[in-house]
């Protein structure tokens, strides 16, 4: 049970509420308000995945005729009806024993009696409403309060997949501006990386028109042709492939997984686990490629466990829908050797502090961690200073372009500005840089 009288009023909630608002790909999503005592309000709001796996915690959503049975009123309901009662007056400044009563609350291991998205605009809400109380900016209240480490930023250029009406089966191509040293730097080599690309497009006769994620999503459907006109932005730009910008793929596998066999069917294509091992293992001889995220579906052990002692060594290898943010999986992951590092959605978990555990569980294996937005977002902004917050090192918020992508990356620099001297950047792992495949 949480404890609400443990301090002063100034860290006491007077009220929660909830709305329905609307996402980048104009879906409902849920907004939380959480008023102080003191009269401060602060909001949240999730996001939600095009491309979800099998792992995650459940969404509540209405179903039903109205807005395509996408409406998350059901969730404003759960919010007044079951959560608000529970936290009047509740001392916002205990993170974990809040998100510790909403689990409590919803009883299941899914999150599928209140939704995980109510969770987490809940847990989102009150971690904003500490970080008001204590007069604090966000990223100095979660986890660290002396974390000044600004994260390398991945950003998606290509979409395809679930991500883009093209033909790409590959859902992100990304760039990751390996050679700079500040976060500024590195937006701005993203940026430049960026623009070049969409000259390139155009000077091709190809679409520039963009994805989910702000990526262009251009009409090819050869996997390997995307990753060169990626290559050859790079270039255009004035870059040094490799060396100051290299590239990182998502390929979603679980999106592609059928019966043991991986489909391509845009690019005509079937492989088996094997095959697909050893077409990444070539892509990494070819191509800068530093991090390959999901290369293989989140039921493929054989194929994580090949890609693994084929690559695992020479590039990032990032487990997304394997490990669904949730430490058990995560746990067991690093168990078996499955992947070198993970994607940190929250709300494929349902609460931050759960988040913060699986970052803590991938630190002592000796994993990457990369917080994520999702191809359904807001313009909130949290996950910037959930990343300085958490030394996470990396960060992927989509292209340097759309509204919901660009205010994470100015929060950031501004987050950089605010720590002056004390802000330090992450960079990318020395341990993947890449020099024609193999390790520099």
């Amino acid at each position: 049970m949480v404890d609400t009288h443990r301090t002063g009023s100034g860290s006491r909630l007077r009220s929660l509420t909830a709305r329905e608002i609307l996402d980048s790909r104009g879906l409902p999503t849920l907004e939380v308000e959480a008023v102080l005592e003191s009269g401060r309000a602060v909001w949240a709001s999730v996001p939600s995945g095009g491309s979800r796996g099998s792992r995650e915690a459940a969404e509540l959503r209405d179903g039903g005729a109205r807005l395509g049975g996408h409406g998350v009123q059901n969730a404003v309901r759960a919010v007044t009806k079951y959560v608000a009662p529970l936290f009047a007056r509740v001392d916002v400044s205990d993170q974990l024993s809040i998100d510790e009563a909403l689990k409590e609350l919803d009883g299941t291991r899914n999150k599928a009696d209140l939704g995980g998205n109510t969770l987490l605009a809940v847990s989102m809400a009150v971690a904003r409403a500490a970080a008001a109380a204590r007069h604090k900016p966000l990223y100095r209240a979660l986890g660290d309060p002396q974390a000044a480490l600004l994260p390398m930023p991945l950003f998606n250029v290509i979409e395809g997949g679930m991500h883009a009406e093209n033909l790409l089966d590959l859902q992100d191509v990304m760039v990751v501006p390996v050679g700079a040293r500040s976060f500024r730097e590195a937006l701005g080599m993203g940026v430049e990386t960026y623009l070049a690309l969409r000259h390139e497009l155009h000077a091709r006769g190809l679409c520039t028109a963009v994805g989910n994620e702000g990526g262009f999503a251009p009409q090819i459907a050869d996997p390997a042709r995307a990753v060169e006109l990626v290559l050859a932005a790079i270039e255009r730009a004035g870059f040094a492939p490799g060396r100051e910008v290299a590239i990182a793929l998502d390929v979603a596998a679980s999106m592609l997984f059928e019966q043991g066999q991986y489909v391509l069917p845009h690019a005509g294509k079937r492989a088996s686990p094997e095959e697909m091992v050893a077409s990444y293992e070539a892509w990494v001889r070819s191509y800068p490629i530093v991090s390959i995220e999901d290369g293989l579906a989140e039921n493929d052990e054989v194929g994580w466990t090949e890609l693994g002692a084929r690559l695992g060594d020479r590039i990032q290898l990032v487990g997304d829908d394997v490990f669904a943010t949730d430490p058990e999986l995560l746990r067991g992951g690093i168990r078996r050797g499955i992947a070198n590092a993970v994607v940190i959605k929250a709300n494929q978990v349902g609460t931050l502090s759960e988040a913060i555990e699986t970052m803590g569980i991938a630190r002592a294996g000796h994993y990457g961690t990369i917080v994520s937005s999702r191809s359904g977002d807001t313009n909130d902004d949290f996950i910037a200073d959930f990343a300085v917050g958490t030394s996470a090192g990396q960060i992927k918020a989509g292209a340097p372009c759309r509204g919901e992508r660009v205010v994470k990356y100015n929060r950031l620099l501004r987050i950089e500005e605010e720590l002056g001297e004390h802000a330090r950047f992450a960079g990318f792992p020395s341990r993947f840089r890449w020099s024609k495949g193999v390790p520099a």
